[in-house]
């Protein structure tokens, strides 16, 4: 059993899953906690969820994990002494923990990997440690996944992730402004805590939940040329940023369907234009360079 939070699914807990399926005498298990323990123990302070939990819970078992157990994280079960919780892992009748280097557990987070390994030993499991997995010499993280994003470097957090930092939402009606300048966009609506940097993107989409992969330009901001009234620094009281993909060579009506969007590279940043003209232009640039990175 592997065991940890997993936000992010990123490649260090696809080490872990692997570790697990390796060594499994049946099927592949993993514990992990909801909420993230964050948001009980320093709610002020708790990181923005890379994924939401039904894309957490689906790349976990894209991972080979057929049994996976969520332990309600609640005051109870974070006043739990080590012990208790070693006793409640034995108790499930596996015959490993899989972990990460950096595991804690147990109240105040008193219980490290060497008092884990001594207390499993005692009761006849093993316990096998996964090391830091690295990319390029940069360990990966779910921290380091979340920096990179909200820079806006979503190419950089692809390496540590496996995979495009993607978001699921809902495909809406927007105010029309694509199609009256000639580029037509999907206005997606999404309640994904980790959105990137505000600019504009190098996309792949798919309509959910298995139509292929459509390159396409996305921009994520609050349309400044359009709206004097807001500002470009982010400040705060400004209204929800809008995600808006313009979808390479497709025309199909998908009001209302789910899309997942993958951020693939950050083309610039989101910037106010003198005029319609200008912003047309810019526009045909952004979508040359995203045909160029993408390939289509």
């Amino acid at each position: 059993m592997a065991v940890g939070n997993f936000d992010g699914v990123h490649l260090g807990h696809q080490a872990l899953f692997a570790a697990v399926r390796r060594n499994a005498q049946g099927p592949a298990s993993a514990l992990t906690f909801e909420p993230h323990p964050a948001r009980l123990l320093a709610p002020r302070y708790a990181p923005p969820l890379i994924c939401g939990k039904p894309r957490k819970l689906e790349l976990i078992a894209g991972c080979g994990i057929s049994d996976l157990v969520e332990q309600p994280f609640d005051a109870a079960f974070a006043a739990t002494p080590p012990i208790s919780f070693v006793e409640m892992v034995v108790g499930t009748g596996i015959a490993e923990v899989v972990v990460g280097h950096d595991f804690t557990y147990g109240k105040a987070r008193a219980g490290i990997v060497e008092t884990l390994r001594v207390s499993l030993a005692e009761r006849g499991v093993r316990l096998h440690v996964v090391p830091p997995v690295a990319v390029n010499g940069l360990v990966c993280s779910s921290t380091k996944v979340r920096e990179f994003v909200l820079e806006g470097r979503v190419d950089a957090a692809s390496t540590l992730l496996g995979r495009p930092f993607d978001l699921d939402g809902d495909v809406v009606r927007g105010a029309g402004r694509g199609r009256k300048l000639g580029w037509p966009t999907a206005n997606i609506r999404t309640t994904n805590e980790l959105l990137p940097a505000v600019g504009v993107y190098a996309v792949r989409a798919r309509l959910l939940p298995d139509g292929p992969p459509i390159g396409g330009a996305a921009n994520l901001g609050l349309n400044p040329t359009f709206r004097a009234d807001v500002a470009l620094a982010g400040a705060a009281g400004q209204p929800p940023l809008s995600l808006e993909v313009h979808l390479l060579d497709f025309a199909q009506d998908i009001y209302d369907r789910r899309m997942r969007v993958e951020f693939v590279h950050r083309l610039r940043e989101e910037r106010r234009f003198p005029g319609v003209e200008a912003l047309k232009a810019q526009i045909t640039q952004d979508v040359i360079q995203a045909r160029r990175l993408l390939g289509v």
